[in-house]
């Protein structure tokens, strides 16, 4: 079979792999289809990671596929079977687990980081993190499973009503995704993004958009909101200066959800946070409910997804699916791992 592995340096490489071996108890082997590339991948190409990632490392975590095999007592699964993966794997034992946060376990197994992931032909994982997909959903279109649940999940977090009004700074995959959710659910949504091109994009989706670089969003939030502020500002483009400016687009009591990955420590406008009385959550990965949103959202079309894959390479060239996306020219890219499509 083959493999795309990262092995330091800013280096990935694709090569034939010794074939995957028959699944363990309890586990699957997935002929694996589709493998989105994220920020994360990203972030892990560039060095950013290597404290934590085991080389060489197959990575990836955004993906579709078909069970191909079966290992002893699973039950419920048959080869054939269309599947994502939530790529968590949780100990069950730290505090975090004990009381229901599996899913930020103290001491998680992200797949497709922490341990082998899905840019490989085969792929063996254990069964219970598989997610079943119906026949009527795209492949293609499944491997954007993972970042919808991420989005469901921030968007649950912020506890949105219709009729709220969100600030989404950031309109990237996870921004974009955030604002179609929300307005899902009755929101209206304004996208500030900084990027002319992913502007386009969200303006093309139908939403209202901001250059903050020409407009002071803080008196454009304050005339949409009539002088109130944004019910939930959401911070998902992992700059200092949208950190330090997000508490003002709130209105009294209302949330700040950071999105973003945030290596470093940031200025953070506290004045506001206490004069408002705002809240601040953190939104980080999913849970098991978000996958199941996430299959139906994707399923009923709800997500444009054709609008959000804007390119597909073969796992041979996957170097050129992250030179795209670290050089701006892509929205989201999948690498066709070569399951059946």
């Amino acid at each position: 079979m083959h493999a795309a592995t990262y092995v330091g340096n800013g280096t990935i490489t694709v090569g034939e792999t010794e074939p995957a071996a028959p699944p363990l108890a309890g586990h699957v082997q997935i002929e694996v289809a589709f493998t989105g590339i994220c920020g994360t991948d990203l972030h892990i190409l560039h060095g950013a990671m290597d404290g934590r990632v085991t080389l060489p490392a197959v990575i990836g975590h955004e993906m579709s596929g078909r069970i191909a095999a079966i290992g002893p007592g699973v039950e419920g699964w048959a080869v054939g079977d269309p599947v994502g993966v939530m790529p968590l794997d949780w100990c069950g034992t730290c505090p975090a687990c004990t009381a229901g946060h599996q899913h930020i376990c103290q001491n998680l197994d992200f797949i497709g980081i922490d341990s082998p992931g899905s840019l490989q032909t085969r792929w063996n994982v254990p069964e219970k993190v598989l997610v079943r997909l119906p026949e009527s959903l795209r492949l293609d279109h499944a491997a954007l499973l993972e970042p919808v649940a991420v989005a469901v999940h921030d968007v649950r977090r912020a506890a949105l009503r219709r009729g709220e009004k969100a600030v989404v700074i950031g309109g990237g995959p996870i921004g974009l995704l955030i604002a179609v959710v929300a307005r899902h659910r009755g929101v209206q949504v304004v996208i500030a993004e900084l990027d002319a091109a992913r502007r386009a994009t969200a303006a093309g989706l139908g939403f209202e958009v901001l250059d903050p670089a020409a407009v002071d969003q803080a008196a454009w939030v304050e005339e949409w909101t009539a002088g109130a502020g944004a019910d939930a500002v959401f911070e998902v483009s992992g700059s200092a200066a949208a950190v330090l400016g997000a508490a003002s687009l709130a209105r009294v009591r209302g949330r700040l959800v950071i999105v973003a990955i945030h290596p470093q420590p940031r200025p953070v406008d506290l004045k506001q946070i206490f004069w408002r009385e705002l809240t601040v959550l953190g939104a980080r990965v999913y849970e098991r409910q978000d996958f199941e949103t996430a299959v139906t959202l994707l399923d009923s079309g709800e997500i444009p997804a054709n609008r959000l894959i804007t390119g597909q390479v073969p796992l041979a060239d996957v170097a050129d699916a992250f030179r795209q996306l670290s050089e701006g020219k892509a929205m989201k890219v999948l690498v066709d791992c070569g399951g059946e499509n």
